[in-house]
């Protein structure tokens, strides 16, 4: 059924009537497809493999990524642990998830794509939770499916050990051949030929430089699944790539898709959530509690910006008081145009976020305010480029920052597995400053500086 719909719809005739560039209009036996994002991740790491499925025609309200609110896996997966989730939990939250997406659209199965500890989530659900019968896919990007480390008696409490109960359980054989995943679902992985920072054989990314991890390259294939390999796709790259969006596509439809591009619309609706970042008690530094919980009053402003001097182009475009869901839209764009997002927020730098122009509407924009570190207070601005959909690899594309080539921090090294770099401007400097990044397209991001002293953090994020 879907490969007759996606091969005898005219492009010219969905243009015109969808805003999408090929493929079928909403069609009731369009699958729903729900992304589940990976450890300490957002949904909004989807975005772009959204606007891929739009871009082929898939109906904007057949595609749901999920966001979980406690993120990050426990240490220890059997003990309570303040701002995480066990593997338990995040299973239960994304069954709650699917019912809701096959009530809202009556559709009796579903497709479940994953990156990383998302992954785990899926084979949990259809494994335990039901989803045998209610999902019609499984694609796994990344996944480390026989753990980040496979050693006995090394932090075996946690969900990404390999010998841990939870990876013993989704492991075990399920017949005389040794297949590790259950039917009748379909199976997809997707891995890096060795670029995965979390699927080496060596324990440099798990603070065990030069040790054995007990896994290798191979580490997210599964017994019985199509696994496909990319060349030199990092951890996050073969979920949210160009590459992954294709491996993806053919497997759910048997189809090529038509465009591997992203095709622009005229009427942009931007919108997302303000997330934030706990803190340890006492101490000035983020991540170890990070969550995608709303952050309580919080101010948003959205500012047209000149593309090559990331001056603002007069007033802001958009503002609003954030309510307790979180929401700063909806806010009505512009094709074409770059944007600056500025968040204001009690315990928060003020943050300016820098973005390409959006080709696309999306509700998956969410912003995250920065806190300033301790040792950062001296500098007079504070500017970090990001790239949450992969990683920034000197080895794999073409990066430069303010002028630098590799970014500070970034090593030209065998794996990539850092997404940000920082520069600290030691004086008074107001002035453009630029992220270059060379991918599937070439990206130019251009913001200014603001001053640290007065509570200001720039940030140029990669959309790519």
């Amino acid at each position: 059924m879907l490969r007759r719909l996606f091969m005898g719809t005219s492009a010219a005739l969905v243009l015109a009537l969808s805003g999408c560039a090929y493929g079928p209009k909403a069609r009731e036996d369009v699958p729903p497809i729900v992304f589940v994002h990976g450890n300490g991740d957002t949904a909004a790491l989807w975005q772009t493999t959204l606007w891929r499925f739009e871009s082929n025609g898939w109906p904007r309200d057949r595609l749901f990524a999920v966001q979980q609110p406690y993120p990050l896996a426990r240490d220890d997966d059997s003990k309570e642990q303040p701002g995480r989730n066990s593997s338990a939990e995040h299973m239960a939250f994304l069954k709650a998830e699917v019912d809701k997406v096959l009530a809202q659209t009556g559709a009796k199965q579903v497709v479940l794509v994953g990156n990383s500890r998302g992954g785990y989530a899926i084979r949990n659900y259809i494994q335990n939770g039901g989803g045998a019968q209610t999902v019609s896919h499984a694609v796994l990007g990344g996944t480390p499916n026989h753990g980040v480390w496979s050693i006995p008696g090394f932090r075996e409490g946690s969900e990404f050990s390999g010998t841990g109960a939870l990876l013993k359980r989704l492991n075990a054989p399920r017949n005389a051949a040794g297949d590790e995943v259950d039917g009748p679902v379909k199976w997809l992985t997707i891995r890096s030929d060795n670029n995965d920072k979390f699927s080496q054989p060596e324990g440099d990314w798990i603070g065990a430089k030069g040790k054995p991890t007990g896994v290798g390259f191979d580490n997210p294939a599964l017994k019985g699944a199509e696994n496909i390999v990319l060349t030199r796709a990092d951890h996050r790259e073969t979920s949210y790539s160009p590459a992954a969006f294709d491996a993806t596509y053919r497997f759910i439809t048997g189809t090529a898709p038509t465009s591997p591009r992203i095709w622009p619309e005229l009427n942009l609706v931007l919108d997302g959530v303000v997330t934030g970042m706990g803190l340890r008690p006492g101490d000035n530094t983020t991540g170890s509690y990070t969550n995608n919980l709303p952050v309580p009053k919080a101010q948003v402003e959205v500012y047209a910006v000149d593309s090559q001097s990331g001056l603002r182009q007069g007033g802001s475009v958009h503002a609003k008081a954030v309510g307790a869901d979180g929401r700063w839209g909806p806010f009505k764009g512009t094709s074409g145009v770059p944007y600056e997002f500025v968040i204001k927020a009690p315990g928060y730098a003020t943050t300016h976020i820098y973005r390409s122009p959006f080709p696309r509407g999306s509700n998956l924009v969410h912003l995250k305010p920065e806190r300033i570190l301790d040792a950062d207070l001296p500098a007079f601005s504070i500017v970090h480029m990001v790239r949450p959909r992969g990683y920034l690899d000197p080895t794999t594309h073409h990066l430069a920052f303010d002028g630098q080539s590799p970014p500070p921090g970034i090593p030209v090294a065998r794996v990539g597995g850092l997404a940000s770099s920082k520069i600290t401007l030691p004086k008074l400097e107001n002035r453009a400053i630029k992220a270059e990044f060379h991918g599937a397209d070439v990206e130019r991001i251009v913001g200014r500086t603001w001053p640290a002293k007065e509570n200001h953090v720039v940030v140029l994020e990669v959309t790519q």
